[in-house]
């Protein structure tokens, strides 16, 4: 008799990490990071790097950010995750880097989501798109 699905080794998804963090934040980006890993094994997903985007964000494009966009466009890749929609940084690159990664057709996912990226009732007739905070037990 063969082993149930859920005993089985199955390759998830592949998905990206971004993580922006001060210079000097080894404890909070290993805790982070861990994060990431925890919620990837969690949901089935395969983790396959974290890009760290270190300091204060200026209007050049960041190697990091750059690189994360750089792999989306890699066949199989299913989306980014990140800890916390403020890790796209503030406001206005935010947004901007938000269209960019769902622009790319990829998937942006929230491990821990905040009081902006729920959707309320009307918006989610209306279809807007927006990050997923987090699958459903079931995925």
């Amino acid at each position: 008799m063969d082993p149930l699905t859920e005993h089985r080794p199955v390759n998830g998804p592949i998905v990206y990490g971004f993580l922006r963090l001060p210079r000097k934040a080894a404890a909070r980006q290993t805790a982070l990071t861990g994060a990431l890993a925890e919620y990837c094994r969690s949901h089935e997903l395969v983790l396959g790097a974290i890009f760290i985007e270190r300091g204060r964000i200026t209007s050049a494009p960041d190697a990091a950010f750059t690189g994360l966009l750089d792999v989306l466009d890699l066949p199989d890749v299913y989306g980014v995750v990140l800890p916390a929609a403020s890790h796209l940084g503030p406001k206005p690159i935010a947004a901007e880097r938000r269209r960019q990664i769902t622009g790319s057709g990829k998937r942006l996912m929230l491990v821990r989501g905040s009081r902006t990226t729920h959707r309320s009732p009307d918006r989610a007739r209306r279809g807007t798109p927006g990050p997923t905070p987090a699958l459903d037990a079931e995925t």
